[in-house]
């Protein structure tokens, strides 16, 4: 009789009562019943890291089964990501009474709606002392006076982003002037700032020796932000993204000075040789990108090539301009032997500043060559030959054939993937062909017309993507509690981060997008038919 009873407890064990299928866990279970309840005496803690390791529609279901899985689902989920609406006010006391333990918050709005206001954040600053994470879109009514409330209030903060606000210089200040914990700021198309001289500078506050990434997008003033990209001691990233105005003197401001700089964007930008002669002076500068800069030329590139020795990736579009070319190619080749990761679009190299690269650079591990009118199957071929630490390989738009891409069969022993597209002369045949010779290897053959990536460089907006949650004021606070959170727990996956890292190296099959063209065509047809 022992023996039995033992085994049904073992049994019991091995297989709770959460995982099996006759169980509704719509209905409460009978927590009084001793010798069918054994989940019960599980502490909370461990009932939280099963919690955890479901997804956001099972962990909604198991908060319906009995209050005490409630409460516990509630204080372990730390990431919420909420339709910001102006109606969210009503359920804000409800909602963050059950998930007092939020440490990183998102409130969205659509440009159709009104967005939560001043008094909105304050209460949400309130409910939420602890918040590490913030991250604001499309919340076009907060103003200067709501961010000042809310930086006092969360003085923790490490990360914030916003991105389409209408609050201003006053509000930014706010944060950086409270927040000293603050590592990382993302700021894109912040309209308070436009209004001339009106603003004030944007200073380092008490957040200078803490900050560590600073992101500027889209911004019509960007330059008030000088006094901060200065005057962050312990600045390691830096990524200015078409803003307008004159970065040059800025650059050569923040180079001058001691500084532990290890990775730039600069996109689209109004900066010249001078600017990036100046990033010559990070002599700790690691990862470089120089997109559609026309004033660049070869004489930066040397110039960061001959200095910063420690360069690990590097991207360079030259938009076709042909003002970066073989003089730079051959100074990275002959200074940059720790390269690993070396993008070229819009780039014409030859045969002899491939051929360097593909020689000095033997820890080169990710290649892409886009767009270019002078890499050929000669080309090719010397990178099959020599790139012998070579995994990841896109060419796109380049006039290679077939004889090029055969040379894999032999060359480049660690390659894992190759992606080929838009090259004319290059045909399913010879991928399936080297598919066939090297089984491990991926190839991605895709010859429909489709854009270049483009390269994201914001810190904030790579990471997970939430599900924004949209709670409804009419819902009772039950509902609110059980059913309607549908933001990612703080254990969600990053695939998605882990898939867009090297986006340029990953993308749709040509099965895929020949579909699309086709349904394209054929919903063009019926709606052009009577």
């Amino acid at each position: 009789m022992g023996q039995s009873s033992s085994t049904q407890s073992s049994s019991s064990i091995s297989s709770p009562p959460l995982f099996h299928r006759s169980i509704s866990i719509s209905t409460p279970m009978n927590l009084n019943n001793s010798d069918s309840d054994l989940i019960s005496e599980l502490p909370d803690e461990c009932i939280a890291l099963i919690f955890q390791s479901l997804s956001s529609g099972d962990r909604k279901r198991c908060s319906l089964v009995c209050r005490r899985w409630l409460i516990v689902e509630g204080q372990s989920r730390h990431r919420l990501s909420l339709n910001a609406q102006a109606d969210l006010i009503s359920v804000v006391p409800a909602l963050f009474s059950r998930f007092d333990s939020v440490t990183k918050l998102a409130l969205r709005c659509d440009r159709r709606s009104k967005s939560v206001n001043d008094e909105t954040l304050t209460l949400i600053s309130v409910r939420c002392p602890n918040l590490t994470r913030l991250k604001l879109r499309g919340c076009r009514e907060l103003t200067d006076v709501g961010m000042t409330n809310f930086a006092m209030h969360t003085k923790c903060l490490k990360k914030f982003s916003c991105g389409s606000c209408m609050f201003g210089a006053k509000g930014m200040n706010a944060v950086l002037n409270h927040c000293a914990f603050l590592e990382e700021l993302s700021v894109k198309r912040l309209r308070g700032i436009n209004d001339g001289g009106g603003a004030e500078p944007i200073g380092p506050g008490v957040a200078g020796g803490s900050l560590k990434t600073i992101c500027l997008k889209e911004l019509y003033n960007g330059q008030y932000f000088g006094p901060l990209i200065v005057g962050s001691k312990n600045l390691r990233s830096l990524k200015l993204l078409r803003c307008l105005g004159d970065w040059d003197s800025l650059l050569e401001m923040v180079a001058n000075k001691k500084n532990s700089l290890v990775e730039v964007h600069l996109e689209r930008l109004q900066v010249s040789d001078i600017g990036l002669s100046a990033l010559s002076n990070c002599p700790e500068l690691e990862i470089l990108h120089i997109v559609k800069t026309p004033d660049c030329t070869n004489v930066g590139v040397v110039s960061v090539a001959e200095n910063c020795k420690l360069m690990r990736k590097l991207h360079i579009d030259g938009w076709r301009t042909n003002r970066i070319g073989d003089e730079g190619l051959l100074a990275i080749a002959k200074h940059s032997a720790r390269l690993q990761e070396l993008v070229l679009i819009g780039v014409n190299p030859s045969t002899a500043s491939l051929e360097a690269i593909a020689s000095n650079c033997q820890k080169l591990e990710r290649l892409a060559l886009c767009g270019s009118e002078t890499i050929a199957d000669a080309e090719i071929a010397c990178i099959a030959a020599k790139c012998a630490a070579l995994k990841k390989l896109c060419i796109k738009g380049c006039p290679v054939s077939d004889t090029g891409i055969e040379a894999f069969a032999w060359g480049c022993p660690n390659l894992v993937k190759i992606k080929v597209k838009k090259c004319r002369d290059v045909t399913s045949e010879v991928a399936d062909w080297l598919r066939a010779r090297r089984g491990s290897l991926m190839v991605n053959l895709d010859v429909c017309e489709v854009e270049v990536e483009a390269v994201d460089a914001s810190a904030s907006d790579s990471g997970v993507q939430e599900e924004v949650l949209d709670f409804q004021p009419m819902l009772s606070e039950e509902i609110i509690a059980g059913v309607d959170v549908n933001a990612p727990s703080s254990s969600t996956t990053r695939t998605s981060s882990s898939k867009s890292r090297f986006g340029l190296f990953g993308g749709r099959s040509f099965v895929a997008c020949a579909l699309r063209r086709w349904s394209n065509r054929n919903s063009s047809s019926n709606n052009g038919s009577p």
